[in-house]
């Protein structure tokens, strides 16, 4: 689906535990298949507020929008669903699905105000673990993090598909349903990257304003990350979708997900 991305009410690190077992649990019982999943870092320093301009965007016509589309979605997808799950699973030993811990929605800086308390870890957003189709060996980051870069030898025959076509992107839509998510948004990064980019750009925090999304308009602009200058100009485009971000612009970016998508532009 994807093309290539005020105080805090952040979750105890307890209540964080507790809500990602429950979501890997509950597809592990739906789908009788075990999920990777990874350990949260440590949080990252908190950092200043700074305000950057955004429009005004209706919260429930929002969620109404994102959920009867990603329910649609999932409809539409099942099948290909399917069928790709039974493809790793054949041919790639571990799980079909991959559950990593992302950084969400920063309500000091979106304005969502709710309870807050000083004693929670600041990892500079509401930490959710995102599904993926698992695309690499269960071995890929054994060393740690580094960055993807084309034929990585580390994706599967069925992952680098997966890649091309966006596909493995596609149980994201149950991160949207659960609200942790909009179909449209910036991309998600893991704490531990997270906390690394905001110490080497400036901006990157402030695209927590805004819900993560499964494609951005960084995503349909500019092909997967290999640097720290591909964050930089994707951060440009985030910050740009904030400050205009809406209904309107949501269909507008997802109608330019698709020729991405058929047209296989970006993706490894």
């Amino acid at each position: 689906m994807i093309p290539g991305h005020s105080a805090a009410e952040l979750e105890s690190p307890t209540s964080q535990h507790t809500s990602s077992s429950r979501l890997v649990a509950s597809l592990e019982h739906v789908l009788p298949i075990p999920v990777v999943r990874e350990p949260e870092p440590e949080p990252r320093k908190t950092s200043p507020i700074v305000a950057v301009p955004r429009q005004n965007r209706s919260e429930r016509l929002d969620r109404l929008v994102n959920i009867t589309l990603a329910s649609l979605g999932l409809v539409l997808a099942a099948p290909i669903m399917l069928v790709f799950a039974i493809l790793v699973k054949l041919t790639s030993p571990g799980p079909i699905f991959y559950a990593q811990a992302r950084v969400g929605l920063d309500r000091r800086r979106s304005g969502e105000m709710g309870p807050y308390d000083r004693r929670t870890r600041d990892l500079g957003g509401r930490a959710f673990m995102i599904l993926k189709f698992r695309t690499m060996r269960v071995d890929a980051e054994k060393n740690g993090a580094v960055w993807a870069v084309k034929r990585d030898a580390r994706v599967t025959s069925v992952g680098r598909v997966m890649r091309k076509y966006r596909i493995d992107e596609l149980p994201q839509l149950v991160n949207v349903i659960r609200g942790e998510m909009n179909i449209v948004g910036p991309r998600p990064e893991r704490p531990s990257i997270f906390s690394r980019l905001c110490d080497d750009i400036a901006e990157y925090p402030l695209r927590q304003r805004a819900r993560p999304g499964i494609t951005g308009w960084a995503q349909v602009n500019q092909a997967y990350d290999t640097s720290l200058d591909d964050v930089r100009s994707k951060v440009r485009f985030d910050l740009e979708y904030i400050e205009r971000q809406g209904v309107a612009e949501d269909l507008m970016i997802m109608a330019r997900t698709v020729p991405v998508l058929i047209l296989r532009k970006g993706g490894w």
